[in-house]
């Protein structure tokens, strides 16, 4: 574990508590989904928690950040409540889009959350063009987004870290490596073995940091933010990573060989992160199984909220589609 400037003890726990809130409650996700409660896919971050967790703990209040498919973690630690995902994904009225998407791309801008587009690698120049914005108005602000390893091969990520390390935007780009593109083993879809060393050919910073480590990916996001601020522009960091399940609910992770996963189990962000916080004497069984009926009792109270709520009324379809 890796973190060269102390957190303090409420900061250790509110990175596990988030953490264990994150896999929770793609759990029930999939148990919806499993159940035909919700019809929507399920993409889950099981095994990658750490680096959506880290990473926006990272971001002072007045940072921006839009999370994609496995960064619900980074909705979680911005104060999305767990009510806003169960609707949403439920397509009920109280949701945040009223019923019109039915999964979590969406945002919340007095959270500092930009709602993402589906096409992946698209919101680097749009986080690019929002870290111009911020600069325009003289605001002490950094933008953030992710991208998987497959989508770092798109047109939208070389034109927009171009755009954002010509102009020195104050922008912090995350590439979760999971080592699968779908079905695309890393190494079948680029040339280089560490993806970070593209930031070579903008000029610009980047790092390679154990993704399932949430101090080290806290500690290089916290640094890259810093040279943002300071008007260093932008930087890459690499998250090295597992994704421990296919690539949605749907389907499974039958071409991953069986050692792989198995290597990747034992190096699970959660775990990890429990024994390194016993060790510091932060953790114990008492707090853990505290922190696990708080999960429970919060996940219970909004998961009956979503199921409650009703479905929206046909109307509403045209309202909300033109500027009025």
């Amino acid at each position: 574990m890796m973190n060269d400037i102390p957190l303090s003890r409420n900061q250790l726990l509110d990175l596990c508590y988030f953490m264990r809130l994150n896999r929770s409650l793609e759990d029930r996700l999939i148990a919806l989904y499993r159940q035909s409660i919700i019809t929507a896919t399920v993409f889950t971050s099981r095994g990658q928690e750490a680096t959506s967790v880290g990473s926006a703990y990272a971001l002072a209040t007045d940072d921006l950040v839009s999370p994609i498919t496995r960064n619900l973690g980074s909705m979680l630690v911005r104060g999305i409540p767990a009510r806003d995902i169960f609707t949403q994904y439920m397509g009920k009225a109280t949701s945040p889009t009223k019923g019109k998407e039915r999964i979590h791309y969406f945002g919340d801008m007095s959270k500092g959350v930009v709602a993402s587009l589906s096409v992946l690698g698209d919101m680097i120049p749009v986080m690019a063009g929002i870290a111009m914005a911020l600069r325009l108005q003289g605001r002490p602000s950094v933008a953030m987004t992710y991208i998987g390893e497959g989508a770092s091969a798109t047109g939208d990520f070389h034109e927009g870290l171009n755009l954002a390390s010509v102009m020195k935007l104050p922008f912090v780009l995350i590439i979760e490596n999971n080592r699968y593109a779908y079905s695309t083993p890393v190494l079948k879809g680029a040339a280089l073995p560490d993806l970070a060393m593209r930031a070579k050919c903008y000029g610009i910073p980047a790092e390679i940091v154990d993704g399932n480590d949430v101090l080290a990916v806290h500690r290089a996001t916290r640094e890259a933010l810093s040279r943002a601020r300071a008007g260093e522009g932008p930087s890459i960091i690499e998250a090295k990573t597992m994704r421990m399940h296919g690539h949605s609910d749907a389907d499974s992770s039958w071409y991953v060989p069986k050692e792989e996963l198995e290597e990747w189990q034992r190096r699970d962000p959660i775990d990890r992160f429990d024994q390194h916080l016993r060790g510091l004497g932060v953790l114990d069984d008492a707090a853990v199984k505290g922190m696990e009926s708080r999960i429970h009792r919060e996940l219970e109270r909004d998961l009956e909220f979503a199921l409650q709520s009703p479905f929206p009324d046909p109307q509403i379809a045209l309202e909300g589609v033109y500027h009025e």
